[in-house]
C-alpha cells in the first residue's frame, strides 16, 4: 500500500479554500460580473515562450486518426471569444496547466482566477485587483504602492531597464547573483527577468500590496503598447510578500498585431529549442470580428490562499500536489 495517499492539506485548509471561493464569487456577483466556463483542452495553446503546455490526445468519433489537444495554460483565448460574442464582463475560476513548473510556489496543475472588464482602463482594473486581493488576504486595510517597471529598477538597482545594454545587465547579474557568471541567456529580456526575480521580487509587497506597471514593450505578451510611450506595454503585475499574484493587461484587440506576435513567439521558441505551436485561428477570427476595449487579469488562487494562511509553500494548501497526484 502506498504510504503517501493522504492529502497534504487538512480539513481546516480545505474549509479555508471553500470560504475563499465563496467570497470571490460573492464579490463578482455584487459587481455584476458573469461566471463562465470554457474547455480545459484546446486545439491551439498560447505561443508565449515562457509557458510550456501539457499535451493530450483524443481518438474517437470525428477524429479517427487522433487529435492533439493542449491543456490550457490560461483560459484567456476562449474567454476573449466570449467577449467578442457579446458576453459582457466575465470571470472564471478554473484549473490551468503548465509543464516544467514545480516547486515551492509552482505546481503544474493550479487554480486560476481570470476576469475581463469591458470599458475598464488599466488603473481602474488595478483598483479592482487591489480590492479583491485585500478581500482574499483577509486584510481590508492593507496599504498599496504603484511603481512603474522602470521606477522599480531605478529604485532597487540604480539601472534603467529600458535603456541599459545587455552587457550592463549581465555585469550586474554576475556581480550580485550567485552562479550568474556561467549563465548564457538568450536575450535581453531573459537578463531583465533574472535581475527582477533574484534581486527585486523578494523585496516587493513587504507589508503592502505592490503593483508594477509599464513593462517593456518586448514583454507585452497580449497587452497593448502605451500610446504615449511605445517602449512600454499597458501591463501590470501584483506582488505581496515577494510573491507574484496577478498579471493584468489592457487587452490587445488588433488581429494583425496578435498574429505577428504569435509568429514572433514561435520564432523565439524555435531559437530556444522549444516546439513551434499552432496559432489559435479561432481567437484571431474573434479579434477580427471585434473585441470590446477591455482590461483583463489572471490571479493565482493557490498563491493567494497560501499567503492568506501564512503557509510557506503551495504544497501546504493543495490537497494533492504533483508528488501525491
Amino acid at each position: 500500500m502506498t504510504s503517501d495517499w493522504r492529502p497534504c492539506a487538512g480539513p481546516a485548509v480545505l474549509r479555508a479554500r471553500a470560504g475563499l471561493l465563496a467570497e470571490l464569487r460573492a464579490f463578482f456577483a455584487a459587481a455584476g460580473v458573469l461566471e463562465v466556463e470554457t474547455p480545459l483542452c484546446a486545439s491551439a495553446p498560447g505561443t508565449d515562450p515562457a509557458l510550456e503546455p501539457l499535451l493530450t490526445r483524443y481518438t474517437g468519433p470525428g477524429w479517427p486518426a487522433g487529435l492533439t489537444l493542449y491543456l490550457q495554460t490560461s483560459p484567456e483565448f476562449a474567454m476573449k471569444r466570449l467577449l467578442a460574442a457579446g458576453s459582457g464582463p466575465i470571470y472564471q475560476i478554473c484549473k490551468a496547466f503548465r509543464d516544467g513548473e514545480a516547486g515551492r510556489r509552482h505546481n503544474p496543475e493550479f487554480t486560476l482566477l481570470e476576469w475581463y472588464r469591458p470599458g475598464f482602463d488599466l488603473p481602474r482594473l488595478m483598483d479592482e485587483v487591489a480590492a479583491l486581493a485585500r478581500l482574499g488576504l483577509g486584510q481590508p486595510a492593507l496599504a498599496e504602492e504603484r511603481l512603474s517597471y522602470r521606477e522599480l529598477f531605478m529604485r532597487y538597482l540604480d539601472l534603467d531597464p529600458l535603456e541599459a545594454p545587455v552587457a550592463a545587465l549581465r555585469g550586474l547579474a554576475v556581480a550580485q547573483i550567485d552562479g550568474a557568471a556561467g549563465l548564457e541567456l538568450p536575450d535581453r529580456d531573459a537578463w531583465l527577468d533574472l535581475l527582477l526575480t533574484a534581486l527585486i521580487e523578494p523585496r516587493l509587497g513587504a507589508g503592502r500590496l505592490t503593483l508594477v506597471y509599464d513593462y517593456p514593450a518586448s514583454q507585452a505578451a497580449l497587452a497593448c503598447l502605451n500610446p504615449g510611450d511605445p517602449r512600454v506595454a499597458e501591463r501590470f503585475e501584483l506582488y505581496y510578500r515577494g510573491v507574484e499574484l496577478a498579471n493584468g493587461f489592457h487587452e490587445l484587440a488588433d488581429p494583425a498585431e496578435q498574429r505577428a506576435r504569435c509568429v514572433a513567439d514561435n520564432r523565439k521558441r524555435c531559437a530556444r529549442g522549444q516546439a513551434e505551436l499552432p496559432l489559435d485561428e479561432r481567437l484571431l477570427a474573434a479579434l477580427a470580428q471585434g473585441l470590446p476595449d477591455c482590461a483583463g487579469v489572471a490571479l493565482g488562487l493557490d498563491r493567494l490562499l497560501m499567503l492568506r494562511l501564512g503557509a510557506d509553500s503551495l504544497g501546504e494548501v493543495l490537497a494533492f500536489p504533483i508528488e501525491r497526484a
